[in-house]
């Protein structure tokens, strides 16, 4: 199937589409005590272990911005990639029953887990609003990226989970693999540290070429009067995110005619 088809058959089905979404809100939190607070609970525990121990005890730099801030700024955009990405790994794996019984462009199961997760990204944007009010950040232009910085999180996240979803299929190790994964970019991107304290030119670009180095340092350095957006970094990301995206979505076009013999 071309592209072009490929993208048309997703829009005649766009009614299942925002039905799995919302039963992707639906499921999700259903049978916890805490419900949809665990959107705000999960960034905001972690936020004060980084504090605790990467701000009090190991004093890492932190641009002139108070340490909650300094780690919630990107905790809460990492912990929405985080979710999307393992959600979207599973969705085929977790669908059996509905790959194997009903026709639909296969790409709805992650992208739904992908735009459903954009729930709890809101809640927690909320608190890092109010907290921005806190510590009296002043308004900026920088600030206006947030949308842009937000769609190329949700691209990351589309793209690489229907990678992990097609292989998924195929090998069931990347189930017990993607955790791995995801613990692993973590620390690999700057969440505890920044692109800033990277002094090497050349170590500096190669840190932006993980697609969420340039986009969490962007998040970051947006709030902070003190540092300006590095715009190389942010372009580097930018351009691997669209590559992933496009090979992502290229691969799992190649194979989901498979899924439903395989899974």
């Amino acid at each position: 199937m071309k592209r072009s088809e490929w993208i048309g058959e997703f829009w005649r089905y766009r009614e299942l589409f925002l039905f799995l979404v919302w039963r992707e809100l639906k499921v999700r939190y259903k049978q916890t005590a805490l419900g949809a607070s665990w959107a705000l609970l999960q960034p905001l525990l972690t936020m004060a272990v980084f504090t605790v121990i990467f701000g009090r005890y190991a004093e890492l730099p932190r641009d002139g911005l108070a340490y909650p801030l300094f780690f919630f700024s990107v905790l809460v955009p990492w912990t929405y990639f985080a979710s999307a990405l393992t959600n979207a790994g599973n969705s085929l794996v977790a669908n059996i029953d509905l790959l194997t019984k009903v026709y639909f462009p296969r790409a709805a199961l992650p992208a739904s887990a992908v735009l459903a997760g954009l729930l709890d990204f809101a809640v927690a944007f909320l608190f890092l609003a109010g907290m921005l009010l806190y510590y009296a950040v002043p308004p900026s232009l920088e600030m206006l990226l947030w949308p842009l910085l937000l769609l190329l999180l949700v691209l990351l996240a589309l793209g690489a989970g229907m990678l992990f979803a097609a292989l998924n299929v195929n090998f069931r190790d990347v189930k017990y693999a993607l955790p791995f994964v995801v613990q692993v970019w973590m620390f690999a991107s700057p969440t505890m540290w920044t692109l800033n304290s990277v002094e090497e030119p050349r170590w500096r670009v190669l840190a932006a070429l993980n697609p969420l180095g340039g986009v969490l340092q962007a998040f970051r350095d947006s709030i902070n009067p003190n540092c300006p957006v590095d715009w190389l970094s942010l372009g580097i990301s930018a351009a691997a995110t669209l590559l992933l995206f496009l090979a992502g979505g290229a691969y799992f076009q190649k194979t989901e005619r498979t899924f439903a013999d395989l899974i």
